[in-house]
């Protein structure tokens, strides 16, 4: 069955398939930069690109895609942590990459075909650049640094929809430049291509392009030029979490298709933000949590990705601890229902269609999840065991990494309670209730608490 996925370019689900004559789908998205430790904020986006990754290759073969995922190892974060740890730069990256690498492992995330860092591909963006102030689409000023000039590209905003009056900061009309800061930019809405180097840069620096002093690229540009390197000038998805669409996706776009005069994506694929206790993950707040943190708890890493995937990715997820032990108990179920499969010869198959189809139709993966827990509820008999372990694959879940239960609750009774708390995610509340009394009938009690649930007996 065909995947269909929102486009956030057309506001419209559409389908996905490879664009050009090698039948390979070439896929793009954004990875960490890294200078610390990556979030569960930062994860969710990480554990939803890797559920794309799967169901691509399900659909067109594991030698028919090309996933490649970036590290962002030159910025002005990673320069001020190099500076502040009073480190060399290539150190401080290699230490948070490991531990980039070591949480996605964790987290039963494929590895990309293709890790490009910045500093490897610098050569890449300078060339790119060179094409963009032959074009015109960018300028130099006079401290050595170089602008892309967004007025020269007609298209710009399309991908964020924003309004040209809300792209341009208070400067003169098109085609008449003036300095809008001091770096004597021609317009408020020019992006840097080339920083030219400073003091508080240290020793971190490389030729410039033609003209242009010694320096280092801009964020935008690396992606880019990565993308290019490896998958091409056009390349089939582009995905990220919603914080980059704008201003860094609407920059690729922008310098990609000024350089190389050819679509960038032709699909654009956004996460939205995750919630910790219904508020925006701050330290200050104390509810950012790393999965170093969540691990701490006692919680495992299974259970932070159940958890990520339990909304829907394109709705903010409100992520709460009772989220993560409402993960565990729904683990244990599947841990539970695999062990019976071992002695099953069943080879009926047909009931694992709906995860599939839900993961393909948006990515559905509430709806993914309630038609699992469905199956499951009905019990082992006649199932066949390699569909379920074909869904756990799609979903990624390893069921050897889960923890014990935290409930005493029989798997059947935990099994309809993941099938509720699946159904009121997808606000099929007609169904929640009905699940609700089968559970009283069973002599328990769900009570729900923002984004996670409990189960108590009920009393006599």
């Amino acid at each position: 069955m065909p995947i269909r996925l929102h486009d956030s370019m057309t506001r419209s689900v559409r389908e996905l398939k490879p664009a050009h004559d090698d039948g390979v789908f070439r896929f793009y998205n954004c990875g960490p930069t890294v200078y610390a430790p990556a979030h569960i904020g930062n994860f969710r986006t990480f554990v939803v690109n890797d559920v794309i990754r799967r169901l691509l290759e399900l659909e067109f073969g594991p030698g028919k895609v090309k996933h490649v995922r970036n590290l962002t190892d030159v910025d002005d974060k990673t320069i001020k942590r190099a500076r502040d740890a009073g480190r060399p730069l290539a150190d401080v990256t290699r230490q948070w990459t490991a531990k980039f690498h070591a949480d996605c492992l964790a987290l039963n995330c494929l590895r990309p075909h293709v890790e490009p860092t910045a500093t490897d591909h610098i050569r890449e963006q300078v060339d790119m650049i060179d094409v963009l102030l032959c074009k015109r689409h960018a300028y130099r000023t006079p401290d050595g640094s170089v602008y892309f000039r967004v007025s020269s590209f007609q298209e710009y905003g399309e991908l964020s929809h924003l309004q040209e009056r809300e792209l341009r900061l208070g400067s003169a009309l098109a085609g008449k430049p003036q300095p809008a800061d001091a770096d004597e930019k021609e317009d408020g809405s020019d992006f840097a291509l080339w920083k030219a180097w400073k003091p508080e840069d240290g020793d971190v620096k490389w030729p410039g392009p033609d003209s242009a002093a010694a320096g280092r690229p801009g964020w935008h540009i690396e992606c880019s030029a990565m993308s290019k390197k490896h998958l091409g000038d056009n390349i089939d998805l582009h995905t990220g979490g919603e914080d980059l669409l704008f201003p860094h996706h609407e920059n690729e776009i922008a310098q990609s298709e000024c350089c190389n005069g050819v679509t960038f994506a032709n699909h654009w694929y956004h996460s939205k933000h995750l919630l910790v206790d219904g508020k925006k993950m701050s330290k200050s707040l104390g509810n950012l949590y790393t999965l170093d943190d969540l691990t701490a708890k006692g919680f495992s890493p299974m259970a932070v990705r159940y958890a990520l995937l339990a909304g829907h990715p394109s709705k903010q997820l409100n992520f709460t601890l009772d989220s993560l032990h409402a993960a565990e108990s729904a683990l244990e179920t599947l841990r539970k229902y695999k062990a019976e499969l071992m002695f099953n010869l069943g080879k009926d198959a047909a009931g694992f269609a709906a995860v599939q189809q839900a993961l393909h139709d948006d990515l559905n993966t509430p709806a993914a999840l309630g038609a699992l827990f469905s199956i499951v509820n009905r019990g082992a008999k006649n199932v066949d065991p390699n569909s379920f372990e074909a869904a756990m694959w799609a979903l990624g879940f390893d069921l050897a990494k889960t923890n014990a239960p935290k409930s005493e609750a029989p798997a059947g009774v935990i099994a309809l309670a993941a099938k509720r708390w699946a159904a009121k995610q997808a606000k099929d509340f007609t169904a929640a209730d009905a699940l609700r009394r089968e559970l009283t009938a069973a002599g328990w009690s769900m009570l729900d608490r923002k984004d996670g649930y409990s189960l108590e007996p009920l009393k006599h």
